[in-house]
């Protein structure tokens, strides 16, 4: 990569830690000070400056231009402290810079494509400056987390989720594009905002906003060959993730990466419950696209464990603002309702929570719902009267919407709770002992997929890859994390995570015919597959060296007109075997 890339148009790389040669290249010698510095003492004053802000706003900004000047000071700094920095890059920290996002806007950060741009797409991308994108993250702003339709503010979700990719990944900063699509905004407090960036016009409608998707997708599949796809914050996310999955590498966090995160918190906890599947109520409060996904993709756990679609289906009750789900409930359903609606309530309605609970007496209790306390002080107790390790995920974000507390789950559940929440908790001490809760944070699945379909060149991503990336996150706990009682790994290994769950995205891939592009990940065992990915990976640890070496030693030219510096020739895996030499297939081996 050029060493001065970054993830923002036309930014140069201001790091102190290179050689007074390198910034002689680079253009940078005498816009920095003289000396040169260990990265240590980088990331130390960093992390004190990043102490002295007084909100997590402020470090959200700070944090914002340090990507935008030194990026991979950056990521040396997100990937070090992932716990401390990745609340504040992403969720909850970036709902406020969203709210905040045109008062605060100072810098490109992305591609803001608007719907006066439709039949002239095309050229919009083309303005992007980077050449070599491999994953872009794309929201039209119509629900940003659980704040509604913040139109252009969006911006901030593809930003942060890819700063993700990056660090937990090992996705190149500059092969990451975040798009914010300007269709307009219901929103009208944002369209009379002087401030408001984006188009002061209503949202276009689903039949405009598909015309637009049909121009968008085949412009940047060939402006970008081989590029993943990630949908974003859809209000309705199904007819985008429906109409194009068959036919470009694309995939939509909210349903599919969110089913995953949850899946494998789930296959812990329903094996800590030592109940078998066929046994298990499920009662899911929110039953949106987040929530449907969710129970599709444990149905799926439970087709696998040996029940039938059907059997597996019957297994879960879900309530929306309405009530119970079912067929003569009398209101006409959405259409990704309509495969969980119950046909046994014996014309009963059951119009709130508290009473389907009371109905169903559940060993699971899920809330997608963003309505913050609903899982009330007495729906816990009966949780825990019910069962000897109630399972309880609180998914909804940010932390204010959140069903219940971690605090609250443990004390009326006399501590036995099986917790994951989609916002982070703190830890709590209850009758002696430190309770460390489970947080379902799709960042645990999300780097993987983009990771492996990326390294196959996958044509598409099937929820067969989906489903392996929640098994590989579950099989991904060390027996300590097991003995410590919880249901994900510790996110300080969020990189070896990712790179198990990209394994397995790949193994699901390899497994369908045609599907897979590259070659090279065509392998059998899992350790080499481990190992391939891990030298793929983007570290920010030590790019800072390999540029040293660039600018140090000669570059002799190879045929198909692909560069290869001799000191930093590697073991690559090509057509089955280890061979030392030089990397003949350059978009195989970079992200």
């Amino acid at each position: 990569m050029s060493p001065s890339s970054t993830n923002s148009p036309g930014r140069r790389d201001y790091d102190t830690s290179y050689s007074i040669a390198v910034r002689e290249k680079n253009r940078t010698h005498g816009l920095l000070p003289p000396t040169v510095e260990p990265i240590e003492l980088q990331m130390a004053r960093c992390m004190k400056q990043l102490g002295q802000k007084s909100t997590d706003m402020e470090k959200h900004l700070y944090l914002s231009g340090l990507r935008n000047t030194n990026v991979h000071l950056f990521y040396r700094l997100v990937v070090q402290h992932i716990k401390t920095i990745a609340p504040l890059i992403y969720t909850p920290t970036v709902g406020d810079a969203c709210l905040q996002w045109s008062h605060n806007y100072v810098q490109p950060e992305g591609l803001y494509i608007s719907y006066s741009d439709r039949g002239n797409i095309r050229a919009v991308l083309d303005n992007w400056p980077e050449p070599n994108v491999r994953i872009a993250v794309i929201t039209d702003g119509s629900r940003i987390l659980g704040l509604g339709d913040l139109g252009i503010n969006g911006m901030g979700i593809p930003i942060g989720k890819l700063a993700l990719y990056v660090a937990c990944a090992g996705i190149r900063p500059e092969a990451a594009l975040p798009i914010t699509l300007d269709l307009g905004t219901n929103n009208k407090a944002l369209r009379e905002d002087p401030f408001y960036m984006g188009s002061r016009r209503e949202k276009v409608s689903a039949e405009e906003e598909q015309e637009f998707l049909d121009e968008l997708m085949p412009a940047i599949t060939e402006k970008f060959q081989g590029i993943v796809v990630q949908f974003e914050d859809f209000k309705n996310p199904f007819p985008a993730l429906e109409r194009y999955r068959e036919n470009f590498t694309c995939f939509n966090d909210d349903i599919q990466g969110t089913g995953a995160v949850i899946l494998a918190g789930m296959v812990s906890a329903i094996k800590r419950t030592g109940i078998p599947a066929k046994n298990h109520r499920a009662v899911f409060f929110g039953a949106g696209s987040a929530g449907v996904g969710v129970a599709k993709q444990i149905v799926e756990f439970f087709q696998a464990e040996g029940l039938t679609q059907d059997d597996a289906r019957r297994c879960f009750w879900l309530v929306d603002t309405k009530g119970l789900i079912t067929n003569d409930r009398g209101d006409k359903l959405a259409d990704h309702k309509v495969f969980f609606s119950r046909d046994d309530n014996d014309g009963k309605q059951y119009k709130s929570l508290a009473e389907v609970v009371d109905h169903v007496k559940p060993t699971i209790l899920m809330g997608l719902s963003t309505i913050g306390g609903v899982f009330t002080q007495e729906i816990l107790t009966k949780m825990a009267e019910w069962n000897e390790h109630p399972i309880v995920f609180p998914l909804s974000n940010p932390s204010a919407n959140s069903e219940c507390t971690f605090e609250d789950a443990i004390k009326y559940t006399d501590g036995r709770v099986l917790f994951a929440s989609g916002s982070p908790f703190p830890e709590f001490e209850y009758k002696g002992k430190v309770h460390v809760p489970g947080q379902g944070n799709n960042m645990y699945v999300f780097p993987g997929i983009g990771l492996g379909a990326i390294l196959s060149e996958a044509s598409q991503i099937t929820q067969t890859m989906i489903y392996a990336s929640g098994i590989s996150l579950s099989n991904a706990l060390t027996p300590e994390e097991i003995n410590q009682g919880l249901l994900y790994p510790d996110l300080a290994r969020i990189r070896d995570v990712s790179v198990q769950v990209a394994s397995g995205v790949i193994q699901a891939a390899l497994k369908i015919p045609r599907l897979v592009r590259n070659e090279r990940f065509k392998l059998t065992v899992l350790d080499e597959l481990e190992w391939a990915i891990r030298q793929r990976m983007y570290d920010p640890h030590t790019i800072g060296k390999r540029i040293e070496l660039d600018f140090s030693h000669p570059v002799r030219e190879i045929p198909g007109d692909q560069k290869q510096r001799d000191p930093l020739q590697k073991k690559i895996w090509t057509n089955g075997k280890l061979e030392n030499g030089i990397i003949k297939n350059k978009k195989a081996s970079n992200l």
